[in-house]
């Protein structure tokens, strides 16, 4: 490609757009800023003010260089003095924009190399755009997607049209990913930032944990059920509190299912080595944090509203099952309710053996005063 041949360029927009299934518009805005781009390559400064216009009509192209209105003029290529700026336009303040247009027809090689990266990057940043469009409303739902490829910090899932990753956070900590395997995947968020539109998937989040609850349990959509919060450290555990609406249903067991069943397809999905804690929720905080620490047994609960803590008092054999592994369970209790736990050791009951001595002390003054009668 020796030369960028703009009627070329023009003819080949509406063969673009079929190709890539993409409005025109969009392709003649890529190939308008690929001519800047090329343009500016040739004739000017990197970070110029370059916009341009291409003719569908005739195949011609104008270029239009914007500098600033400024009192001292600092660098040409971006800037204009106002008495120069009057005489294009008589109106001119400072702070404004001055255009110069200039026409062109073709370009050498290095800008027209230029110009055929821009067109080809812009391209798949559309593209990717309109297939991202259509997963804009499916945020917040599980698909079934296919792992495509396994790097150090992003696995890359194909899903339907698109393709989107689950960055290390977002992932089951111990969970092995193969190439070509399905998995379910959450849609979390489509992220635009530096290097074009990206879909950011997930399975290490609570709203993940939720929806396989959604699948399995129907009493949620009919609202005999609901759950009220969850907590999760994916690949280790999940507590969740559920409450029901109806009398006589009990919220854990619904959760749970007949043995297990409801409870144990969710472990199927996320991997057994994720413990999930399913406790009830209650409105009273005292009761709340004690069913929150389950499977500890909660002797006591004082708790400070104003600082959102509260001190737990346990017995010395709960102390351990209390904190949990790593202080995992009081770390995720105190998420799920919403309080600064803080486990301390329940006072010790004074010790039997005194109140046997005061038995014995009373029996040996009961004799002592039957003798003294006698």
């Amino acid at each position: 490609m020796e030369e960028l041949n703009l009627k070329q360029l023009t003819l080949a927009v509406r063969t673009i757009a079929d190709e890539k299934n993409l409005p025109e518009e969009v392709v003649l805005s890529v190939i308008e800023q690929a001519i800047a781009a090329a343009w500016r390559r040739d004739n000017g400064e990197r970070d110029q003010e370059v916009r341009a216009t291409l003719n569908v009509n005739d195949g011609t192209a104008i270029v239009f260089v914007g500098r600033e209105v400024v009192e001292v003029v600092g660098s040409e290529a971006h800037e204009i003095s106002l008495e120069e700026a009057k005489k294009e336009k008589p109106d001119a303040e400072l702070g404004d924009i001055i255009e110069n247009s200039h026409e062109v027809t073709s370009f050498g090689r290095v800008a027209a190399q230029t110009a055929k990266q821009v067109v080809l990057q812009r391209l798949r940043e559309a593209e990717r755009e309109v297939v991202l469009a259509e997963y804009e409303d499916k945020i917040g739902t599980v698909v079934n997607g296919t792992v495509q490829r396994v790097e150090p910090r992003v696995v890359r899932v194909e899903i339907g049209k698109a393709s989107g990753i689950i960055p290390q956070s977002e992932q089951i900590q111990g969970e092995f990913y193969s190439v070509g395997s399905r998995i379910k995947v959450f849609i979390k968020d489509i992220e635009r930032e530096n290097r074009g539109p990206q879909l950011i998937l997930s399975r290490g989040n609570e709203q993940f944990v939720e929806y396989l609850f959604r699948q399995e349990v129907p009493e949620l959509e009919t609202g005999a059920v609901e759950i009220k919060a969850i907590a999760r450290e994916a690949g280790r555990r999940t507590k969740l509190a559920v409450a029901s609406t109806v009398p006589g249903v009990d919220p854990v067991g619904t959760f749970v299912g007949g043995h297990g069943t409801r409870v144990q397809a969710v472990m199927n999905e996320i991997g057994d080595q994720e413990k999930i804690d399913i406790v009830t929720f209650d409105a009273e905080p005292q009761q709340f944090i004690k069913n929150a620490l389950s499977p500890a047994e909660v002797s006591k609960v004082e708790i400070n509203e104003t600082d959102k803590r509260a001190r737990v008092f346990v017995n010395e054999d709960q102390q351990s099952i209390a904190i949990g592994l790593g202080g995992q369970n009081v770390r995720l209790a105190s998420r799920l309710t919403g309080y600064e736990l803080d486990i301390e050791q329940a006072v010790a009951a004074k010790p039997v053996e005194r109140s046997k001595k005061n038995i014995e002390d009373s029996l040996i003054d009961a004799v002592e005063e039957t003798t003294d009668e006698a």
